[in-house]
């Protein structure tokens, strides 16, 4: 059996740059962080996949990018698939997208098919923008569409307090988002600039550098959403951010008893959240 643990993500900095045809051009800064999805693979006659969340199992993408690895390889193996979903799903964290990316990487072992990065770059560029960002994992600079990636000096150690709202998930969100992005909402990329200046000179990215676009909108389009930061605010969160389109908010917190102590807070008024630190790169094959 090969196991992979798939990382969620956050956006250290994310901006839009501006509309090209049908899509938004962006420039970010992504993090993985230790809220990890689960993967099982085991060698079968067919690709079969099995979820932790049955009503996740329908048009799952770790399904789809074992569906495209196969035909695009023309490879005659299969897989029995199972997904342990741990990283809340349609928050902002990228838990689809990594799951994408960590059966891509999983099946080119799994089934000996010596694919070279670029070409699980490809594949997985047709999965999703964020799905190439998780072939590295680490710390990336993402432009494009969301198909070019860099990789960063390691981003220093640093604790996420998470807070996820109660709103459910919400169809098609990140279009939705783009769609409500006005041009003034666009940026010339300045806050992506400090933040690599500053990643490359002493690997952190302060709380005052973060920058999301979607900020501009997603308290508008998620209702309660300001209510909850408020609340996030008020339980001693020293800067309070949107994760990706949301709606998850996170804290970056240097300080471990602070950290601990604003997660208790926020479970104490029944709220979901969760302390994660930033990791190292981007997938944790182990064979059993």
């Amino acid at each position: 059996m090969l196991t992979v643990y798939a990382p969620a993500k956050v956006n250290l900095v994310l901006e839009v740059l501006g509309k090209c045809g049908d899509y938004h051009r962006i420039s970010s800064i992504l993090q993985t962080i230790d809220l990890c999805d689960v993967l099982n693979f085991e060698l079968a006659e067919e690709v079969s996949f099995r979820c932790s969340e049955p009503g996740l199992e329908s048009d799952n993408l770790a399904m789809k990018a074992a569906t495209l690895v196969k035909e695009a390889t023309k490879c005659g193996k299969g897989a029995r698939i199972e997904l342990r979903k741990h990283i809340p799903w349609g928050t902002g964290l990228g838990g689809g997208s990594s799951d994408a990316a960590a059966t891509l990487l999983a099946l080119n072992q799994l089934w000996k098919l010596k694919l070279s990065t670029s070409d699980l770059l490809r594949l997985a560029s047709e999965l999703g923008s964020d799905v190439p960002f998780f072939i590295y994992g680490g710390t990336g600079l993402i432009e494009g569409k969301g198909e070019r990636v860099t990789s960063l000096p390691l981003l220093n150690s640093t604790r996420f307090v998470l807070l996820v709202p109660p709103l459910g998930e919400t169809r098609d969100k990140t279009r939705q988002l783009y769609g409500k992005l006005s041009a003034d909402c666009f940026t010339g990329g300045q806050y992506v600039r400090a933040a690599l200046s500053s990643l490359r000179q002493d690997r952190t990215v302060l709380p005052s550098m973060m920058f999301n676009a979607f900020e501009r909108v997603a308290f508008d389009f998620f209702p309660g959403l300001s209510e909850l930061r408020r609340g996030f605010r008020e339980a001693g969160a020293p800067s309070i951010h949107l994760a990706g389109s949301g709606p998850c908010l996170l804290a970056p917190v240097l300080e471990k008893d602070l950290a601990d102590e604003l997660r208790s807070r926020l479970e104490d008024q029944g709220l979901k959240c969760y302390l994660a630190s930033s990791s190292t790169p981007a997938w944790y094959p182990g064979q059993t």
